[in-house]
């Protein structure tokens, strides 16, 4: 199984070009090993992610966008197989690619900026849930928050003080912005997510 993450830059046309490096550097880091993302059309793009790292992951690349802000990103996450695998990801094809297009597609119609999609109604239903629910902070994110969020995610196993000395903060203002964030709440969302995707694919 795979993860794959289908996405786009909400109003990318009315901002500067700062969110492209942004993004390509985050799409980078979310492939990891898979080494499995694409840009098209300007401002969508294509990632395939570790299924257990899809809701960490898609929380790093809107922290890296909303660091640009007004820019944001609409995200469709699909889990599932992956059946014809070609050198370009957008011409690969499998469940977890019509699950993501059609979560992204829907998108627009449901008024929110990330979803997911299984297999699994029971599972989705629970999870959108939380989803929306943490979106009312990370779309809320400012450009401090963002890049708090961001440089907490890339540096998971440290200290609040040693990512006030990466970042030229204070440790209080670090800790302020990631409560404000509500950086913490977000993580344990992560985590029960990776509880019931053992769960469902136990099952």
């Amino acid at each position: 199984m795979i993860c794959i993450i289908t996405g786009d830059i909400i109003g990318s046309r009315r901002i500067k070009d700062s969110w492209l490096s942004n993004l390509k550097s985050a799409l980078r880091l979310a492939a990891g090993e898979f080494n499995r993302w694409e840009i098209f059309r300007g401002d969508s793009f294509q990632v395939g992610v570790e299924i257990e790292e899809a809701i960490k992951l898609a929380a790093y690349i809107k922290a890296c966008i909303r660091t640009n802000k007004p820019a944001d990103v609409r995200m469709g996450i699909g889990i599932g197989a992956m059946k014809n695998r070609r050198k370009k990801l957008s011409e690969s094809s499998g469940d977890a690619f019509v699950h993501s297009g059609t979560a992204f597609d829907a998108l627009k119609q449901s008024k929110t900026n990330l979803a997911i999609k299984t297999d699994n109604p029971d599972f989705d239903e629970e999870m959108n849930v939380l989803i929306k629910l943490a979106l009312i902070a990370m779309d809320n994110w400012g450009e401090v928050a963002a890049e708090m969020v961001k440089l907490a995610l890339e540096n998971e196993n440290r200290l609040q003080s040693e990512l006030a000395a990466i970042s030229g903060r204070t440790q209080s203002s670090v800790s302020e912005a990631l409560k404000r964030a509500h950086y913490s709440e977000i993580m344990e969302m992560d985590k029960l997510y990776r509880k019931k995707l053992n769960q469902m694919i136990l099952k």
